[in-house]
């Protein structure tokens, strides 16, 4: 696995959205870009503050031309009530073999109270219509995590 993905081919996917529509990078390529963040899981509360900013977020992304796509290993059902719960406008995707959290490098080894497991890395990549990873935050922090890739798009598509 690169260190980075930046400035090299997104890997594609096809993953199920939570109504059981298949989903894949290809459908946006040509057109437009995509925010696909790797979140742990859903209705947590880290998970819940950054769906829940995208989501007030969500307009500025598509005016932008961009589309945001959450992953997660959660279930169809799990997304589905996680999507009504919080009026998220966009799709979650279900990763539940984890094999495109493998392939961007995002399930790893965490530590939690002494004990370890494998999970996904709170993780973000800009993809733009071309395909290509033009940025990604790994180990991301909450915290003004939506506004900074927001920012970095609004400079990608002014330039």
């Amino acid at each position: 696995m690169a260190e980075t993905l930046e400035g090299l081919s997104a890997p594609d996917f096809s993953l199920k959205d939570s109504e059981g529509n298949s989903v894949s990078l290809a459908d946006y390529k040509g057109k437009q870009y995509v925010v696909l963040y790797f979140y742990p899981k859903d209705n947590t509360p880290g998970c819940t503050t950054e769906a829940c900013d995208f989501r007030d977020t969500h307009d500025e992304f598509e005016k932008l031309n961009a589309v945001i796509l959450g992953v997660s290993p959660d279930n169809e059902t799990s997304h589905a009530k996680f999507i009504d719960k919080h009026g998220l406008p966009f799709r979650l995707l279900v990763d539940e073999d984890h094999k495109v959290a493998e392939e961007y490098g995002v399930w790893t080894l965490k530590k939690n109270f002494g004990k370890e497991y494998m999970g996904i890395e709170r993780s973000t990549f800009l993809i733009d219509p071309t395909g290509t990873v033009v940025k990604e935050w790994r180990k991301v922090r909450v915290k003004g995590h939506v506004e900074d890739a927001l920012e970095t798009l609004r400079q990608l598509t002014e330039n």
